[in-house]
């Protein structure tokens, strides 16, 4: 199993007012940059099984922590993470490699990162794939706003932004507990009791599901939060709303080629208004819970790989 000693070291790069820990593999193949963008709760080495695969396909891999994540800097204001932020974060990585646009790989909260980006920088953006997490319609209510009045106060969306510090607090304190409930096969979101679904997870003495990676590498994941606690990383969702305001301007058309992948098994259903938006997308469905990458590497990157050949045919 893939494990820290395979992984590519880290370098700590300044872009955009922020210090990013990245970990980047293929200069060699400098001019075929591919840029991959984990989720919440999640680390750059959620993509350990991509990069080894995308290096030996001709890429120049980068997979940045970003800004909330393990060595990355956390700053204090929560503006700070919103999507302005996060994507010039990720254009401000291209100008530091040299790079004027990218293929662009996107997982849960990185996909969302990956669909602003592309919105805002559409320039900066050659190709998008995203998984798991399909675009999102702006519609007529900011986010938090529409998923309080579909699914209520206690959604964990809203939960962080209307009890901010109190999941926080529950997440710090049981961290190991948490994601190693988070991390099961199928749908790794279901909750052992109706309710706060994280706080849920954190407190449960029994994991439910199969798990999906092994101990050394939850590991990996449960020191890097044990010492940056999960604020950072939530003041993402605390952002969802300003972020509805920032792209009120922006096209809201995705023209880049764009895969888009997603887990049979997973609790984010796929998006019946995808091709309105992203007209050139290709769908892959494969038989996972929303740990994609992770649950299923090989088929992965398969699909990936697959689809970039594909690309350069056309």
């Amino acid at each position: 199993m893939p494990n820290m000693i395979d992984f590519p070291k880290p370098s700590l790069v300044s872009v955009n007012g922020v210090k990013l820990e990245v970990f980047e593999a293929g200069r060699e193949n400098h001019g075929n940059p591919i840029v991959l963008c984990h989720g919440w709760p999640e680390h750059a080495f959620s993509w350990r099984y991509q990069v080894p695969a995308l290096v030996a396909a001709g890429y120049h891999v980068i997979v940045p922590n970003q800004r909330g994540y393990g060595n990355s800097s956390r700053p204090a204001e929560v503006s700070a993470y919103d999507i302005e932020h996060l994507a010039g974060d990720l254009v401000a990585l291209l100008d530091h490699y040299g790079y004027d646009q990218a293929t662009f790989v996107g997982h849960d909260w990185g996909a969302m990162v990956v669909w602003g980006l592309t919105l805002l920088h559409p320039s900066r953006v050659n190709k998008v794939i995203n998984l798991s997490l399909p675009y999102q319609e702006r519609g007529e209510l900011p986010w938090i706003e529409f998923l309080e009045q579909i699914l209520g106060s206690e959604y964990y969306f809203v939960h962080f932004n209307r009890q901010p510090g109190v999941a926080d607090a529950v997440l710090d304190e049981n961290a190991f507990r948490f994601l190693r409930n988070l991390y099961r096969k199928n749908e790794p979101f279901k909750e052992p009791e109706p309710g706060m679904a994280m706080i849920n997870l954190a407190r449960a003495e029994t994991p439910l599901g199969e798990p999906l990676m092994s101990d050394g590498e939850l590991a990996v994941f449960v020191s890097a939060f044990e010492k940056t606690g999960f604020t950072g990383s939530i003041n993402w969702y605390r952002n969802l709303d300003r972020n509805w305001h920032l792209l009120a301007d922006a096209d809201p058309i995705i023209r880049q080629p764009t895969l888009m992948i997603h887990g049979a098994r997973d609790a984010i259903p796929p998006s019946d208004k995808l091709a309105t938006f992203v007209p050139n997308v290709d769908v892959v469905m494969l038989d996972c819970g929303h740990w994609i990458q992770q649950e299923k590497p090989e088929e992965t990157n398969q699909a990936i790989l697959g689809w970039l050949e594909r690309q350069k045919a056309s």
